[in-house]
């Protein structure tokens, strides 16, 4: 679905990718691990068109590298930003409908399935979008992206600031999306949410991975967690 090779990217002169290496395919969950500044935000970023790519990136074995971020996402690539970019002053249903692509073919995604999994979201449909929560808010933006039907959806720090209990929520979307076949790759803070719903991880550090496997791999894998992942 999504492979990367010698990913480059700079922001000015400063080297943040130093060539990174990842696949994610069909149906999977795959998490980008790591601390803060070592370019998990940036490889999705330089993915999506944001941030200028050197390397190969290829999506459903077609290039992207160098395409216009509008392009890459009508190819069927979706991209959730950390900061979430919400319009506050349109409705719940309103932000959902601005995710929405033309085109005739059945969408795997739509108001039913959002309204199903999050009935708060069908409660507040008429309602501003900019009184919602912090966890509201997440949730709508993942599933305005969703409406747009992409293969695969990259999603960047989906938990971060949410209590516990939307943290949960979350997961169990993020489930549910992969179990109607569209990918996931996903950078995550949280090791726990990470290593439960992920197929396959990555971990990162200074601009490049250092590590790839299963959750199992990591969790046997003591000197990594220590090296690259623990404070």
């Amino acid at each position: 679905m999504l492979e990367v090779d010698d990913l480059h990217a700079f922001y000015g002169k400063s080297h943040i990718l130093q060539g990174v290496n990842l696949r994610v395919g069909e149906g999977e969950i795959v998490s980008i691990l790591g601390r803060n500044g070592v370019g998990r935000s940036t490889t999705l970023k330089a993915i999506m068109g944001d941030v200028p790519p050197q390397g190969s990136i290829a999506f459903k074995g077609k290039p992207i590298a160098g395409m216009k971020p509008y392009e890459i996402a009508h190819s069927g690539l979706g991209y959730v930003p950390e900061d979430r970019q919400i319009f506050p002053s349109l409705t719940v249903g309103q932000n959902l409908l601005l995710g929405v692509k033309s085109g005739g073919r059945n969408r795997r995604w739509g108001f039913k399935e959002t309204y199903e999994l999050f009935p708060v979201l069908r409660e507040r449909a008429h309602t501003a979008a900019g009184v919602l929560s912090g966890g509201e808010h997440q949730m709508l933006t993942i599933c305005r992206t969703l409406m747009g039907d992409p293969d695969l959806i990259m999603i960047d720090e989906p938990t971060e600031g949410l209590a516990p209990q939307m943290v949960e929520r979350i997961a169990v979307l993020l489930q549910s999306i992969a179990e109607r076949k569209i990918s996931i790759l996903l950078v995550e803070q949280k090791l726990t949410i990470a290593m439960k719903i992920s197929h396959r991880l990555y971990v990162m550090g200074h601009g490049r991975m250092v590590f790839e496997g299963t959750p199992a791999d990591l969790r046997a894998n003591e000197a990594v967690r220590r090296e690259w992942l623990e404070v």
